[in-house]
């Protein structure tokens, strides 16, 4: 991970209210090129709120939104996208009657489009690209243990492969960084293990990473940092370990009870 030099993202005084709902409040934070940076907070917090505000799907009330040195803060999800800031969603978003290739294609596409008009006439650029994309899909499948799935469709697909699904089309469109909300819901222990083994080879490829989830264990064995939100606002931010042992963090998932025998614990401990 590198964190010298301007950050690959930065997020500064972000904010999103719904009326009078302040769902996200003047939050800021960085990630940098190879980094993965995990978001964790209580129901409601805002963590996708705010993940929705940086990736287009909102338009912030306030703030500024900076990726790889260009100002994009209110951008399209799909300009987004063509920069390289892609994302996944907490429900699988994937095309059920179209085969996991099939599905594939619609990222890559993103970047290897020939044009309405060679499209319509099969030009030989069309087919050369089209040529392009399914080198580039075989490639990804089998990066991704997904190409024994090549030609089923994706509603036949167990729920955790079509969560590897979902980040294999974010991956067809060549991010730079890709924001994952929650992909290891719903997952049994064997299946979060795959999910975790593949982001970390994701990072391993050049590509950072926001990763959203409540799985305290995935999360802790991931990220190389951790931003808390609470009230839609930053409650502690740094290293799994440092975050995990945070009384306020702490307080604010499991009561102020278990934070002061928590501490007083740590008073207690050798060296205190």
């Amino acid at each position: 991970m590198s964190t010298g030099g301007a950050p690959l993202l930065a997020v500064e005084g972000l904010s999103m209210t719904f009326g009078a709902l302040k769902a996200v409040q003047d939050l800021s934070f960085t990630v940098h090129d190879g980094e993965i940076l995990g978001i964790i907070g209580p129901n409601g917090a805002g963590k996708t709120t705010a993940v929705n505000a940086i990736s287009g799907t909102f338009k912030p009330t306030a703030g500024r939104v900076t990726f790889d040195g260009h100002l994009v803060t209110g951008f399209a999800p799909h300009r987004l996208a063509e920069l390289g800031l892609v994302r996944t969603y907490q429900a699988t978003t994937v095309y059920g009657t179209q085969t996991v290739r099939e599905n594939c294609r619609r990222g890559a596409f993103l970047h290897l489009y020939p044009g309405f008009f060679d499209a319509l006439i099969s030009s030989a650029k069309a087919r050369a690209m089209r040529a392009a994309v399914e080198k580039e899909i075989d490639r990804l499948l089998d990066w991704l243990g997904l190409a024994q799935f090549a030609d089923t469709e994706a509603r036949n697909l167990p729920y955790g492969v079509q969560k590897t699904l979902g980040m294999a089309i974010a991956m067809a469109a060549r991010p730079r960084l890709i924001m994952l909300d929650e992909p290891v819901a719903g997952l049994s222990a064997e299946e979060t293990d795959h999910v975790r083994d593949t982001i970390k080879r994701i990072r391993a490829s050049g590509i950072s990473a926001i990763v959203i989830d409540h799985n305290m264990r995935f999360i802790s064995g991931l990220c190389d940092r951790v931003l808390v939100i609470h009230h839609g606002q930053e409650l502690a931010i740094g290293t799994p370990a440092e975050v995990m042992s945070h009384p306020d963090v702490i307080e604010a998932y499991l009561g102020k009870g278990h934070a002061a025998a928590t501490a007083k614990a740590n008073h207690a401990a050798p060296g205190h």
